[in-house]
């Protein structure tokens, strides 16, 4: 029988070095952080675009939630996950499991039929289903949520705005047994600020992961540097880790940001996003170059321990960047 070995969120990432301006973990930590220093996560984001441009399955609005609903759906899920999982394991890696909930706020599930009873049962009911994993490997269960608009877009909300908005989702995540919520592909920092206003106001820890366009800013023009400023100035530092993702490493500009990332969760293409909105045909590009340029990051920021993959990306990327980042 497999080993449950699920590390709770605090307990995992207490280590973070002290550049990262957090604060230092308590005495009675020591063993867990000892223990866990060496551990990367693999996490991947890139589910939707695999089953759709690879496995041919249809996802209305690109959302995987509505999968939970049928057996077919869970049957399908659980076999990528156990993927995901399976590669953690060989490459010697945690594997931080991403529900499939980035998606499921009130504005985008509108347009698919749910209410908001429906919608929050859903929220729960994905985060149930990663509970079932076992797996001989640390794992982590991060609530995805996503932007309240498209995720290449800024959005115009303003921070208090966006933390009314986001906030009932991050509640039924956090009431349901997650170990953090992870904001994945954000590009507005006011829409920022609110998730993690939102997130802290109930109690959850929060990755904060920001995108860029192929100049190395958010979609709303700031930099990543000025934009984990603002967001740290404006919430007391409450993001407990920042990560870049669908955005491929050349299109990374981290000056003085570098210290402040967590990790990287990657495009497999160099394209704009403008230029994967109207693709047709997937951009699967280099798995090996890929995973190479991720292991150069590991090693030249090594408080960096999430790395995964994005839009284009599947087993063959996670294999080599699980790789790449223990070399």
């Amino acid at each position: 029988m497999a080993l449950q070995l699920r590390l709770s969120f605090m307990a995992a990432f207490s280590f973070w070095p002290d550049q990262l301006g957090l604060s230092e973990a308590p005495q009675e930590d020591k063993a867990v952080i000892d223990q866990d220093y060496d551990i990367r996560w693999l996490s991947w984001t890139g589910m939707e675009t695999h089953m759709i441009f690879n496995l041919g399955v249809e996802l209305p609005g690109f959302a995987s939630f509505p999968l939970l609903e049928t057996d077919r759906g869970r049957a399908l899920l659980r076999k990528l996950y156990g993927d995901q999982i399976a590669v953690a394991q060989e490459t010697g890696c945690g594997a931080s499991l991403e529900s499939v909930t980035w998606m499921a706020n009130a504005d985008r599930a509108a347009a698919l039929g749910y209410d908001a009873e429906r919608l929050a049962r859903v929220n729960r009911d994905a985060i149930a289903f990663l509970r079932e994993f076992e797996a001989e490997v640390p794992l982590r269960l991060s609530a995805q949520i996503g932007p309240r608009g498209d995720g290449y877009e800024a959005g115009s909300m303003t921070a208090d705005a966006a933390q009314a908005y986001h906030a009932r989702q991050i509640a039924v995540l956090a009431e349901s047994g997650c170990d953090m919520i992870s904001a994945f592909t954000i590009g507005s920092v006011d829409e920022a600020i609110g998730m993690v206003r939102a997130a802290m106001a109930v109690g959850v820890p929060i990755t904060m992961a920001l995108t860029v366009e192929t100049d190395g800013r958010l979609p709303d023009g700031t930099n990543l540097n000025d934009a984990i400023m603002r967001i740290d100035a404006d919430t007391s530092e409450g993001v407990k880790h920042y990560l870049v993702n669908c955005a491929h490493p050349d299109h990374l500009a981290l000056e003085t940001a570098g210290v402040r990332l967590s990790g990287l969760v990657a495009n497999a293409s160099r394209l704009s996003h403008a230029e994967l909105d109207e693709a047709e045909v997937l951009d699967d590009g280099n798995p090996e170059e890929l995973g190479q340029q991720i292991g150069a990051l590991a090693r030249t920021y090594p408080q960096m321990r999430i790395f995964g993959g994005c839009c284009g990306t599947d087993m063959r990327h996670l294999r080599a960047i699980g790789q790449s980042v223990h070399g």
